[in-house]
Parts: C-alpha cells; sequence; structure tokens
C-alpha cells in the first residue's frame, strides 16, 4: 500500500524534472548565445550557451559545459545541445564547446586537452559577466570528449600559453559518458597519442584534487572497454574520492546520445541530476522529496 501511495509522487516528480527539458526538446534546442572563448593563431572557438530562463549577470547559477565526441578527430557541440537544455531548464548555465579537432584544424589530443582546460577556466574567469557560480563547474562529454573533460579534473600543464594559471581550470565534478580515461594501456589509442600517451591518460594522473565524477558507460562498448570505467572508479575510491559507474548492461558505444537511445538518454539524465544534487552542484528539483 505504501508503495502504491508513493507511486504518484514519484510519477510527478519525473515528470517535474524532465517536462520542461521535453518540450525544449520538441522546439529542437538552440542556444541563447554563442560566445567565443579563445582565439589561437586564426582559430575562434565558442561556447554555445543556454542559459535559464531569466537568467541575469546578477545570479550564481552553477554551470556544466560539455565536450563532443568524434575520437579528437571530428563531431560537434550539437551532440549535447539536448543535454544543456535539460540542465538550463534546472537552472544552470550549460555551455557545449567548441575545441580544436585534427580533421579541421589538423590538430593531436594534447590540443583538445588544452581547449578543455581552457574553456573551464574562461567560465570562471567570467564567472561574474556570465552570472555563474565560479565554485560550481562542472565538465562533462563523451568517448574522446569524455577524455577531455576527465583531463580537465585530472591532468596538471597542458595550459595554453598566455592564460592566468592561477585562475583553475579544474571543475568541481565530471559527468562522463563512455569515456577514453587509460590512453597509456590501450593500444587502440596509442597512435593517436604517440609519446604524449602516459602524459595525457586520466587513469595514471588521478590525484587528491580529482572532482567527485559519475561515469556511464556501457558494458558491450567495444570501442572504450567497460573496465576503462570500473578501473578509473576503484583508483579514486582507493584515494577517499567521490566516483559512481552506472552501468547500462548490453549497450554499446554512444548509447547515451538522445537521438539513439531515449530512454537510456533520459536515465543517464536524472542520475547526473541526482549526483550533481548530492555533491551540492544543483539544487533538489522541485517537489523533490529529497535523499
Amino acid at each position: 500500500m505504501r508503495i502504491n501511495g508513493m507511486l504518484p509522487l514519484f510519477i510527478a516528480v519525473v515528470l517535474a524534472i524532465l517536462v520542461p527539458y521535453a518540450a525544449a526538446e520538441e522546439e529542437k534546442p538552440e542556444p541563447s548565445r554563442k560566445i567565443v572563448y579563445k582565439n589561437i593563431g586564426d582559430v575562434s572557438l565558442s561556447l554555445h550557451l543556454f542559459e535559464p530562463e531569466g537568467h541575469s549577470p546578477e545570479d550564481s547559477a552553477p554551470a556544466i559545459v560539455f565536450f563532443f565526441g568524434g575520437g579528437w578527430t571530428g563531431g560537434s557541440p550539437t551532440q549535447f545541445y539536448p543535454h544543456c537544455a535539460y540542465f538550463a531548464a534546472r537552472g544552470m548555465v550549460a555551455a557545449a564547446a567548441e575545441y580544436r579537432i585534427k580533421s579541421l584544424h589538423g590538430t593531436s589530443p594534447a590540443e583538445c586537452v588544452k581547449d578543455g582546460k581552457s574553456a573551464v577556466r574562461w567560465l570562471r574567469a567570467h564567472a561574474g559577466e556570465l552570472g555563474i557560480d565560479p565554485d560550481r563547474i562542472v565538465a562533462g562529454g563523451g568517448s574522446a570528449g569524455g577524455h577531455v573533460a576527465a583531463c580537465t579534473g585530472t591532468i596538471e600543464g597542458f595550459e595554453e600559453a598566455g592564460e592566468d594559471v592561477a585562475i583553475s581550470s579544474c571543475p568541481q565534478a565530471m559527468v562522463l559518458f563512455n569515456p577514453v580515461l587509460d590512453v597509456a594501456t590501450n593500444e587502440r589509442f596509442l597512435d593517436r597519442f604517440g609519446d604524449l600517451a602516459k602524459a595525457l591518460s586520466p587513469q595514471q594522473h588521478i590525484n587528491e584534487g580529482t572532482p567527485p565524477t559519475i561515469i556511464f558507460h556501457g558494458t558491450a562498448d567495444t570501442t572504450v572497454p567497460f573496465a576503462q570505467a570500473t578501473a578509473f572508479c576503484d583508483a579514486m575510491k582507493e584515494k577517499g574520492l567521490v566516483c559512481k559507474v552506472v552501468p547500462f548492461e548490453g549497450k554499446g558505444h554512444g548509447f547515451f546520445n538522445y537521438s539513439r537511445d531515449r530512454e537510456a538518454y533520459q536515465k543517464t539524465i536524472r542520475e547526473a541530476d541526482a549526483f550533481l544534487v548530492a555533491q551540492g552542484l544543483l539544487p533538489a528539483a522541485p517537489d523533490s522529496p529529497g535523499e
């Protein structure tokens, strides 16, 4: 009887979380604006910003920045537009970041990581004018973009020359979707990283400052083995750090994308939301019964 009695409340809570995003998705979410965060040579890189309704520079909202997947070679920020629309509806300033990729810029993963760090640092440096809290910035991404996000929270160095390194490029949490976490011991990635494989491998650089992390990974992923996710979290926990792996049985690479698997997408969003609430980086959803 208690379960049946709680069911309407549970449904109401889920709808309160998902309906604002669903409405935005049906309208094919678009950023409220794009703003250049980095000029490097003749290349300009932008953040595609999704801002909460009625947001102003006087606010102090949490922020999240997503990095798209594509093997450090291709991809587009639009991959994470649905995620950005959802988190903007939840009160965050959300950004889908451009970064240099091999197909467009002839670059290596090292430049991807530098750009990821620049994006986090830029958000923190411009928090006042963007209406965000510089102490509540989250980095997220999928596959190679998950690697970029993970590097912002683990890798020292690889900062762009001329930037103010006194401003941290490390986020307060990481939300990762089938991320590449161990480059150094996986031959599949060695040809892209060469001599920098170990230097740019998050698994080998977990440290006391690595932020709380949630990882979504398919157990049938043949591109990035599921074991990478569990090994990373085990190493985090050995250091007393917060890490959670959410396995998706039988799912392969890229399962989390909105256009690919709506049910899996919604589960990852709900889990990510709850994780950020638990870390004090996002207020509980309206009408939520709480933890």
